[in-house]
C-alpha cells in the first residue's frame, strides 16, 4: 500500500513500538491518531513530531478494553481524516510473574491481560473494518510477541494472550478479506520503557545482554525494528494476510544446547 495521502490510528501510540510506527507513517505521509491510555503527554508529544512531517495528527485517549472506547475512538479519527486505512494494534500490557509460581497469578491478572491484548485488537478491528473496508482497502498490524509462539516471557497470561493474538490474526484475516489484509509482527525482546519500568533499568539491561547474546543475530529489537516489520507489511505485497512474522534475532532457530 502506498500511504501517502492515508490515515492511520495505532494504539500505544505514544511511547515505544507504536510511536516508532507512527513517525515512520508519517515520514511517508500519512495522517496518524494516536491513541494513549494514560501517556497523554507522551502521545501529544509523538503527535508533534507528526504534525512537524509534515502531515495531520491527532492524540486521542481511551482504553482498548473498552468496546465503546474503541469505537468512540474510529470515530474521532475518522471525523479527523475523513477516512481509515491503517490501523496498527500496538496497545499491551503484562505482569511479571515466574512461570513456575502459579499462584502468583490472580482472576484480575488473566481478565486485564486478554481484555487489552486480545480483546482490544478485535474491539479495534470490528470498529475500524467499515473504514477500512472503504476507498480500496486497508490493512491491519497488531503487535504480538515471541511469546504467543515459544511461550516464554514475563508471564502465563501474557503468552497465551498473544497465543491467542495469533489466532486472532489468522481468523480476522479470513473475515475481513478480500478488502482489507490482516497480519501481526512478533518481536523477540524489546530495548527500552516497559521492561525498565516493569523490571528497573538494571534488569532490563541484563536480561537485553543475556538475550542478545543467546541468539544467532546478537542483537535484540529496539522499537523501530518492529516498526521496520510493521512497515514491510503495510508498504509490502498486498498478497501477504493472515501471517505472523518472528522478529527476535534468531531465538526460535537458535542451537539446542
Amino acid at each position: 500500500m502506498d500511504v501517502q495521502g492515508k490515515a492511520a490510528f495505532i494504539t500505544a501510540g505514544g511511547t515505544g513500538v507504536g510511536r516508532a510506527t507512527a513517525l515512520a507513517l508519517a515520514t511517508q505521509g500519512c495522517d496518524v491518531a494516536v491513541n494513549y491510555s494514560k501517556s497523554k503527554e507522551a502521545a501529544e508529544q509523538t503527535a508533534a513530531e507528526v504534525t512537524a512531517l509534515g502531515v495531520r495528527a491527532l492524540a486521542v485517549q481511551g482504553d482498548v478494553a473498552e468496546d465503546s472506547d474503541c469505537r468512540r475512538m474510529v470515530d474521532e479519527a475518522v471525523a479527523a481524516f475523513g477516512r481509515l486505512d491503517v490501523l496498527v494494534n500496538s496497545a499491551g500490557t503484562t505482569v511479571f510473574v515466574p512461570h513456575k509460581d502459579l499462584d502468583g497469578i490472580t482472576a484480575d491478572d488473566w481478565h486485564r491481560l486478554y481484555a487489552v491484548n486480545t480483546m482490544g485488537p478485535f474491539q479495534m478491528m470490528r470498529a475500524a473494518m467499515p473504514h477500512l473496508k472503504a476507498d480500496g482497502g486497508g490493512e491491519v498490524i497488531s503487535i504480538s510477541s515471541v511469546s504467543g509462539v515459544a511461550g516464554v516471557g514475563s508471564s502465563l497470561p501474557y503468552c497465551a494472550s498473544k497465543a491467542a493474538l495469533n489466532n486472532l490474526t489468522v481468523t480476522m484475516a479470513r473475515v475481513m478479506a478480500p478488502e482489507v489484509r490482516v497480519n501481526a509482527v512478533a518481536p523477540g525482546f524489546i530495548t527500552g520503557r516497559w521492561w525498565k519500568e516493569g523490571q528497573g533499568d538494571d534488569v532490563h539491561d541484563a536480561v537485553a545482554e543475556a538475550a542478545a547474546s543467546s541468539v544467532p543475530l546478537k542483537a535484540v529489537c529496539d522499537p523501530e525494528d518492529v516498526a521496520d516489520a510493521c512497515m514491510g507489511f503495510i508498504r509490502g505485497s498486498d498478497l501477504a494476510t493472515g501471517q505472523v512474522l518472528v522478529v527476535d534475532g534468531g531465538m526460535l532457530i537458535q542451537t539446542p544446547r
